[in-house]
Parts: structure tokens; sequence; C-alpha cells
């Protein structure tokens, strides 16, 4: 990684680069990241109302990255294609710079670290927080963030169940072995499989 611009990511950014496409270079180093707190804290119109996996320091548990190279040769350049892609504003996705030893955003201090130790000229990644508060008029639990999965329906119930499938084996959150346990789930994550694979639902 020595001298290289990367992107970080946990979510779904691992299986839809999107517009970023054109802007990285080779495939997702998976785990070759900083670990950082991580939780599906974040209630996501984009993902129909299911919950995101977002930096939780308050709730979540210490996860590895993953990461992919960036074209770019200015972290800052990077950062504003990961902000597009994201459709976020610019204060929303963290970036350190190696050379000039500044950067921002929640984990940043990790990311500083993992670029000293890998030789990293850089690095960015997308900072939302949770918004569980925001959307549900109290903070973020398990019990409540099951009890809102399960009363979701449709197409919503199905793209939170896919999303939180698809993120990486390494994304060992509370919610999500919480959710490996409960008989209703593994039931609605073999629906959606046979779902994708295009059987009855």
């Amino acid at each position: 990684m020595k001298g290289g611009v990367w992107i970080l990511g946990w979510g779904s950014l691992i299986w839809d680069l999107d517009d970023l496409a054109p802007k990285v270079s080779g495939p997702w180093r998976m785990a070759a990241g900083p670990a950082v707190p991580l939780e599906f804290s974040r209630v996501s119109p984009k993902r129909k109302m299911g919950l995101a996996v977002c930096i939780d320091a308050d709730h979540g548990a210490p996860c590895p990255t993953h990461a992919i190279a960036s074209r770019r040769a200015n972290p800052l350049d990077s950062r504003e294609d990961l902000a597009a892609r994201d459709r976020a504003p610019l204060d929303r996705i963290g970036v350190w710079c190696a050379r000039t030893g500044q950067g921002e955003g929640r984990s940043a201090a990790r990311v500083a670290a993992w670029c000293e130790a890998t030789g990293a000229a850089g690095a960015v990644w997308t900072d939302l927080t949770s918004n569980y508060l925001e959307h549900h008029g109290e903070r973020f639990s398990l019990d409540h963030a099951e009890a809102y999965l399960s009363g979701l329906r449709g197409e919503s119930r199905d793209e939170a169940v896919r999303y939180i499938q698809n993120a990486p084996r390494g994304t060992d959150t509370p919610l999500r072995r919480r959710l490996a346990s409960r008989a209703w789930w593994r039931r609605e994550a073999a629906r959606v499989a046979r779902l994708d694979a295009g059987g009855p639902g």
C-alpha cells in the first residue's frame, strides 16, 4: 500500500461501487484497513429505510475495514469522488493526508496510524453517523432495532435483510450477531436469497 491513496469501506460500497468504479484500481483488499467501531444503526432512505452500517463508537464493535486503491494522487480529490458516490457533503467524508499530517473525521487517528504503518499516502472514508434517534425518538438499542426490522414489510424488509446479509463477514456487530441467532431472521435471509436467485420468495 506504500505511496497510494486508499478508499476505505465496510458497507454497500464493497459490492456497489456505482460511479466510483472508474476512479479506483484493482480489487478490494479485504480486512486490510484499520479496525473501527461499526454498527447497523443508521436508517437509510437509499436502502428503503433499512439499517445501514456506520461508524458508531457508542454502540458498535471494532470491525475490520476494507481498502481499494484510488486512481487519485491527492486524498482531497479522492474525497470528492467518494462524496459524489455517496451523495454526501464533503464534511461527511473523512480524509487523512500523510504528507501534510492533516485530516478530519471520526476515526482519523486510527486511519492516521494505519497510513503510517502501511506507508499509505492517505485515505478517505464515509463518515456518516447514526441517525437512529432522529428517526425513532429514542436511542439505538438491540431490542428496538430488532423490533424495527421485524416490522418492515415488502421491499423495505427485503432490502433491509439483503443489506445486512451482504455486508462482509468481518462486519460482526452486536446487532448482526443478535439477528443471526433469531429464527425469524434466518427464515427471512433464506427467503431473500431465493428471491435474488430467481426462485419464489
